[in-house]
């Protein structure tokens, strides 16, 4: 960054910080600035980085090479509804999975971080309460029934770069390792874990989640939890297994995975349903969804006892609750409005310029275009409770 843009960014973090703490009077007196000032915080700074952050593992010529391997994948999603939904389909991204998740999360990463945070995931969320909080609070829940403490040992299966296992680390003191398939996301994580001052207790490898036996020693973990993680697992009584081996006797499993609900209505036969599903799996790197009783039937498959499962986000159009989905609507506030629709399509505008202008690596536009397409489809099937990516589960080795 110039010496001149270090200047203005610091000028904008201070109006920003002004407009949180005296939000009326500032628009009253200067609208003006701090819609612009609203547009470069959350459309414009840090855009211009994504996908060539200096610690990325994927190469600026790569991008597009590795967007072209992750279509080929999911050939005719989007254009040809059920096209995904075809065995043949399933299983070449079954097959391929390693290069499916690995592509996406290289491609993904800072996207997600910058329009999201460190937390790769969503949460069920009650009124009065601010995304971040509920995002905590989800994580927070399982560490506390699985009963993390100062002396549990923990592994987080599908840690991304890291986020919830730092909050659980921070509330429960315990010594976490997390598990993720992606390079980049491995040197992220650790960097954040030294910054914070928890490396000694909080590390994230690099490894395949089908393989944890391979990766970490057998019967040494209390606990085991994994967000919205194995819905990307080909098969997942092998990776749930997996997780059993890790675990002493009586240990265990608890997480959010992401479902289609037909108990609520979801029928495979329903074309909108379908173009929903299969969106919501060429946008987020996924072989197909699950539904619960397939869940739950992996985990008994895997040695598990199942202690209780449910859908956390069962209330989601109750009056005390804001729905899961609607940080993706987003609201015009300088904290959300990047998430918003209209957020969105203008950060969309910024990395097609700086695609255009050869300062964002081609590829990037069709990179935003699949998380854009993908964020309405999530928005879909939460409005019409077909989908939830928080069903809950708890299970115990046996």
């Amino acid at each position: 960054m110039t010496r001149s843009n270090e200047k203005l960014t610091q000028l904008i973090d201070k109006i920003t910080a002004a407009a949180g703490e005296h939000s009326t009077p500032l628009l009253l007196a200067g609208g003006a600035t701090v819609a612009v000032t609203l547009l470069y915080k959350t459309c414009f700074s840090g855009s211009a980085t994504l996908l060539q952050n200096k610690d990325s593992v994927l190469k600026r010529n790569q991008v597009k090479n590795s967007m072209d391997d992750y279509d080929d994948l999911f050939t005719g999603a989007r254009k040809n509804v059920g096209s995904l939904h075809d065995q043949a389909s399933i299983q070449k991204r079954e097959k391929e999975y390693k290069t499916m998740i690995n592509n996406f999360y290289d491609l993904v990463t800072d996207f997600y971080e910058w329009g999201w945070g460190q937390s790769f995931h969503f949460a069920p969320r009650v009124k009065g309460e601010t995304f971040m909080e509920s995002i905590k609070r989800a994580e927070h829940y399982l560490a506390l029934r699985a009963g993390m403490g100062p002396n549990t040992k923990a592994v987080d299966v599908g840690c991304g770069v890291g986020g919830p296992m730092r909050n659980i680390q921070h509330f429960t003191n315990s010594d976490i390792t997390g598990v993720t398939i992606n390079e980049y996301q491995v040197k992220v994580g650790n960097k954040y874990c030294q910054e914070q001052g928890i490396a000694d207790k909080c590390r994230l490898i690099q490894g395949d989640f089908q393989k944890l036996p391979e990766l970490l020693p057998a019967g040494q973990f209390d606990v085991a939890f994994a967000i919205e993680a194995t819905c990307h697992s080909p098969d997942r009584v092998q990776c749930f297994s997996g997780v059993n081996q890790l675990l002493k006797k009586g240990g265990l499993f608890v997480g959010y995975e992401w479902v289609v609900l037909p108990e609520k209505g979801y029928d495979p036969n329903n074309k909108d349903h379908l173009r929903i599903k299969e969106g919501i799996e060429v946008g987020n790197g996924l072989p197909t969804l699950a539904t619960a009783e397939q869940v739950q039937q992996a985990l008994k498959d895997s040695g598990f006892e199942v202690l209780e499962a449910f859908d956390a986000n069962a209330n989601v159009h109750s009056p005390h609750q804001i729905p899961w989905y609607d940080t993706l609507n987003g609201k015009y506030s300088l904290s959300g409005f990047r998430m918003t629709r209209l957020g969105r399509m203008i950060t969309h505008a910024v990395v097609s310029t700086l695609e255009l202008l050869w300062i964002a690596p081609k590829g990037t536009v069709r990179v935003s275009a699949l998380l854009n397409a993908t964020a309405i489809d999530l928005v879909d099937g939460g409005k019409q409770e077909i989908f939830t990516p928080s069903y809950f589960f708890l299970a115990r080795k046996k």
